[in-house]
């Protein structure tokens, strides 16, 4: 295990949803709130910037070329430029008051996107599965901040975690491909800080950055804690494993909020991590609607 180190002289406002690119080595990543998708290149260090009209919560590459993209109205295929080519469906909940979140694709290449409920009143954001048909389907719902989705290597189990209440849930996925019930994986003390986007392992372990908690925290399929890497910011936001041989971490990171007192003290937040570890990866598949 090594020590985190900067992919890139890049700070954003809100970076999240790390994606690798396999075929190009690069490695994609939202910034929400400035309504952009990145994308860097490892070798050339050629870093582009594809701009969107809305924020855009998490998104997936798919299989046919450009993304499939949860902005806070709905959710959208685009193509590599961010030209918005088809709506699949409406955000499901009121969009005045909670935009998508965190999300990815299952192993056969279903999207899923979470909604944040922006008021933090009750519990009222939702999961959206989006199949290869380009159905939509709320399957998931007693949320306040949808976060933290993976899946195990074999597809069995479905991870979420809902950050406010501080909690990361497993589900057994049924025959047809969609999570049962779900029951706590693990809950955490405000100390701890809230956990957020998530990977998860060849070896069936999970991994989550905690957000206010400046640390991402690997966990075994029975939730017991492994080890801890401490960041030199406090509010990390997602990880993701990608790297020639899927053994490098991608940690994004975020100021969303910070004083200008904070930000002095933490410059680095908005920046990308790396970190090299001692397991693989799982190379995300992509979207195949």
């Amino acid at each position: 295990m090594g020590e985190p180190e900067l992919l890139l002289d890049y700070i954003g406002h809100l970076p999240e949803s790390p994606v690798w690119d396999e075929q190009a080595g690069a490695l994609y990543w939202a910034d929400i709130l400035e309504q952009e998708i990145h994308c860097f290149q490892l070798s050339s260090r050629q870093h582009r910037i594809i701009r969107f009209p809305e924020e855009v919560g998490c998104f997936a590459l798919r299989q046919s070329g450009g993304f499939i993209v949860a902005m806070r109205s709905g959710i959208w295929l685009s193509n590599a430029n961010g030209i918005l080519l088809h709506k699949v469906c409406d955000n499901p909940n009121n969009p005045l008051l909670a935009r998508f979140n965190d999300g990815g694709t299952d192993r056969q290449g279903n999207f899923y996107a979470g909604t944040f409920w922006g008021p933090g009143d009750f519990n009222a954001a939702l999961l959206v599965r989006v199949d290869r048909t380009l159905q939509s389907q709320v399957i998931q719902c007693d949320l306040q901040g949808a976060n933290g989705l993976a899946f195990s290597p074999s597809g069995e189990y479905m991870y979420n975690s809902d950050s406010p209440n501080r909690v990361i849930y497993q589900s057994r996925m049924d025959e047809q491909g969609y999570p049962g019930v779900r029951r706590v994986f693990r809950d955490f003390t405000p100390a701890e800080g809230l956990p957020d986007g998530a990977a998860v392992d060849a070896e069936g372990c999970y991994w989550s950055a905690f957000h206010g908690g400046s640390r991402i925290a690997r966990f075994s399929p029975q939730g017991q804690q492994l080890l801890e890497v401490h960041l030199p910011v406090p509010m990390p936001t997602m990880v993701c494993f990608g790297g020639a041989d899927m053994r490098t971490l991608f940690i994004t990171t975020t100021r969303e909020n910070m004083s200008d007192e904070g930000q002095a003290e933490y410059p680095l937040s908005g920046a990308i991590f790396t970190l090299p570890v001692d397991v693989e990866g799982i190379v995300a598949t992509r979207f195949s609607g």
